[in-house]
């Protein structure tokens, strides 16, 4: 049957001025019962404002038999010589009615959004899931301007550019989208292709559109771009609680609207992992952060520690080792949410949305560290089951860096333990006042193996050792130790500087060959070590590989000594030079690690000038001195450990000091005897003369008997009285126990148990014997009283 189109002409008045054949069939009114009349007459109903704003859509119309039809109506403005509108032509089709055939069928029941515009971005055409998704059937929207029927957004005006874009250029065009919709409760990512329509000639007349829900994959693809910047943001630092704060900054507010990081106490400190409680779990926490600025959702407070019931989706998710999630409407979310309006009543109101929450183990290397916690509120979404997956992929990667920093930590702190039990404490020296300076670094490479020590040695000489072991750790501090017990064993001996390196080198040359290839690095090691005599004043020191030490002389600027640093601990087979200067009185000997004046980035010669200029400045006291020296010289943050050694020199002048050269005869040992009592009463230690006497008898007696010329006597007091007797032979002595009838063998005996401590030391021809008693507590004596 042939289709006779129905039209209608209404002038500006709204009076019916022509009307089709089409028009009658279409509601049985004939042309001479409606030419001329108003076209209002004609309504069922008043036209809805939208259909006349779009100038399309349904309109309800009463038939010539009082029938009421709805038709399909579209108005086109005719203009008049001036432009203005002078009436409208009317196109009018029965109601949509869905398209019968298979193509038709495919389009309205397609399982993606689909739409029909025209070049004016008008709808032509919606089918099921479109209409579904706008919440209004597919009349509402058909002849509307597409902005009229969307909220006004940067995705709606996206969505009308493309519109254009397609009816401008005739080219499809393809992109991704990410928006709500009003029925639909959540917001949806949309992937969304327009394309032309043209008719038979070619002519442009329409746009199609197809959108498909792609919601999934977009969240997939934002799970695994949150996993992949997990990877770079957490864990940063070796910090456990700046790694939970980092957690924290990566779930809001993009998977949380509120997220809190609680730790079992063990992990803060340094004890071994006790088994996860069954009932109540006590948390303590960490980190939290929130969507809202200043946190105001957070019951608990930062360092806080709360007990969390057994049924609580925590503790569910610390025993059950897996994500727990708890939505509205579930008895325990909301006895959850109870319990932190109590605990604190003015974040109440900023918790009034609270829809969903997720709690998640943080476990490492089977062991659980504590829960991360994740709350939405803004977030329209709940949790699901992709979200405990990716949340539990989350904590576990979390959970390894908070690990690492726990046990980082603990081996900071037991290398930080292990190096100061090793460092000197109470420095009391006659022979120079000290201070000094220890800073660990505080790098991710750990503490290092940097040492210093001040060794008391016979004739109130004094050993300054400073030193550094490459590496860091555990391994660097307990090799610093041993590096350390073995400086004070051969100083214990009197070896000259040189002689004491070159022991030491063997030593870590052992130790490398006897540990596998990977402590072989950890073994290499720096050294200064150098020996001031305050009686003769001068400086004896050999350096490692290590820097030489600076001298700041009375009233003058620092410099360094000029010395052969020889090679490091441990390379082998090469001497160490030994070098020697005199110094002043009050002259000042600084020794360090390389860790204050190296760092990449800066210049190591500008730093050691800043260094000497430092040492120069005035400063009440070497203690001031030394800190000032680190505050204008130490790195920001130093990369290195840093020691620094300072020894102010003092001097034992000629009244303090007594000597004697010994002639090889038995009968003098008597004179020298009287002698050495004499100069007691001179320093007014007649207490001590007794037991100087018989020390002095013995260690003459058994040089003139054994020793060989020159022998000599020297008397020293400082604060022990300090008996040396000196001779040619090389020979030392060893105590022996006396049989009964022995003449001889209990003289150095003798010796041993009247003094405080004894012993001998070589030199470079010859040795010497010494012998200290303890003086009563008083003033340090100094040159000229």
């Amino acid at each position: 049957m042939e289709r006779v189109a129905a039209a209608a002409i209404i002038d500006a008045l709204g009076r019916v001025t022509g009307w089709s054949e089409g028009a009658r069939m279409l509601t049985g009114h004939r042309a001479e019962e409606v030419v001329g009349r108003p076209a209002t007459g004609l309504l069922a109903e008043q036209v809805p404002a939208e259909v006349l704003a779009a100038r399309r859509g349904t309109v309800a119309l009463r038939r010539a038999d009082g029938r009421r039809t709805d038709i399909a109506l579209t108005a086109c403005p005719v203009l008049g010589p001036d432009g203005g509108t002078t009436g409208y032509v009317l196109t009018a089709a029965p109601p949509f009615q869905a398209d019968p055939t298979l193509a038709g069928q495919a389009f309205q029941q397609a399982s993606m959004s689909m739409s029909v515009f025209d070049l004016r971005q008008r709808y032509l055409r919606s089918n099921d899931v479109a209409c579904h998704a706008l919440g209004v059937p597919e009349e509402a929207l058909l002849g509307r301007f597409f902005p009229d029927t969307v909220e006004e957004a940067p995705h709606s005006e996206g969505f009308l550019r493309h519109l254009r874009q397609v009816a401008e250029t005739g080219r499809p065009v393809r992109y991704e989208s990410f928006t709500g919709s009003p029925t639909l409760n959540r917001e949806h990512a949309w992937s969304i292709e327009m394309w032309p329509l043209r008719d038979p000639a070619g002519e442009l007349t329409a746009v199609a559109l197809a959108a498909f829900d792609s919601t999934e994959q977009y969240l997939a693809r934002l799970r695994l771009a949150l996993l992949n910047e997990a990877a770079t943001s957490i864990g940063t630092t070796l910090d456990v609680v700046r790694t939970a704060e980092e957690l924290v900054e990566l779930l809001v507010p993009r998977y949380a609207d509120f997220a809190s990081v609680d730790l079992l106490d063990w992990v803060l400190g340094a004890e071994e992992p006790p088994p996860v409680p069954e009932g109540d779990i006590a948390l303590r926490r960490v980190a939290h952060g929130s969507a809202t600025e200043g946190t105001p959702e957070a019951a608990v407070r930062l360092g806080d520690a709360e007990v969390h019931l057994a049924a609580s989706p925590p503790a569910r998710a610390l025993r059950e080792r897996r994500a727990v999630v708890a939505q509205s409407g579930e008895p325990e979310f909301h006895r959850w949410v109870d319990e932190r309006n109590a605990l604190s009543p003015a974040g109440r109101p900023y918790r009034a949305g609270v829809h969903s929450m997720i709690a998640v183990p943080l476990q490492a290397r089977g062991v659980l560290l504590g829960a991360v916690v994740g709350v939405r509120m803004r977030h329209p979404d709940a949790y699901v089951i992709d979200d405990t997956v990716f949340a539990e992929e989350l904590a576990s990667r979390a959970a390894v860096c908070i690990d690492n920093a726990r046990r980082f930590a603990r081996e900071r702190s037991t290398a930080l333990a292990l190096q100061h039990s090793l460092l000197p404490r109470g420095l009391p020296q006659a022979a120079v006042e000290v201070a000094h300076r220890y800073l660990p670094c505080g790098s991710q490479a750990g503490i290092g193996g940097d040492w210093f020590d001040v060794i008391p040695l016979s004739g109130s000489r004094v050993g300054l050792v400073v030193g550094d072991v490459v590496g860091h750790g555990i391994r660097s501090s307990a090799t610093m130790g041993r590096l350390r017990t073995a400086v004070r064993t051969l100083a214990d001996v009197d070896l000259p500087p040189d002689e004491l390196l070159t022991h030491l080198d063997d030593l870590v040359t052992h130790l490398a060959a006897d540990g596998s290839g990977e402590e072989v690095a950890e073994l290499g090691a720096t050294c200064l070590y150098a020996v001031y005599d305050p009686v003769s004043r001068r400086l004896n020191l050999a350096a490692a590989g290590h820097l030489a030490p600076a001298v700041v002389l009375p009233g003058g600027a620092a410099e360094l000594i000029a010395m052969t640093a020889g090679p490091p601990l441990g390379v082998g087979g090469l001497p160490f030079e030994a070098t020697e200067l005199e110094l002043p009185e009050g002259a000042v000997v600084a020794l360090y690690t390389d860790g204050l004046v190296e760092d990449r980035d800066r210049d190591v010669d500008r730093a050691t000038e800043e260094m000497c200029r430092a040492l120069s400045a005035s400063a009440d006291s070497l203690e001031d001195l030394a800190d000032y020296v680190l505050k204008a010289v130490m790195p920001e943050q130093p990369a290195d450990d840093v020691a620094l050694l300072l020894a102010r020199t003092r001097a034992l002048g000629a009244d303090r000091v007594a000597t004697w050269d010994v002639p090889p005869d038995p009968a003098a040992v008597a004179h020298f005897r009287q002698a050495a009592v004499e100069r007691l009463a001179e320093w007014g230690l007649d207490e001590e003369a007794f037991v100087t006497e018989l020390v002095v008898s013995e260690l003459v007696t058994n040089a003139i008997r054994y020793g060989e010329p020159p022998i000599q006597l020297r008397l020293i007091r400082d604060r022990a009285l300090i008996c040396e007797v000196s001779d040619g032979s090389s020979t030392s002595p060893h105590l022996r126990r006396a049989h009964a009838f022995d003449e001889g063998g209990r003289g150095l005996l003798l010796v041993a148990q009247l003094t405080q401590r004894w012993g001998s030391r070589q030199a470079g021809s010859g040795k010497t014997i010494w012998a200290e008693q303890p003086l009563p507590e008083g003033p340090l004596p100094v040159a000229g009283e």
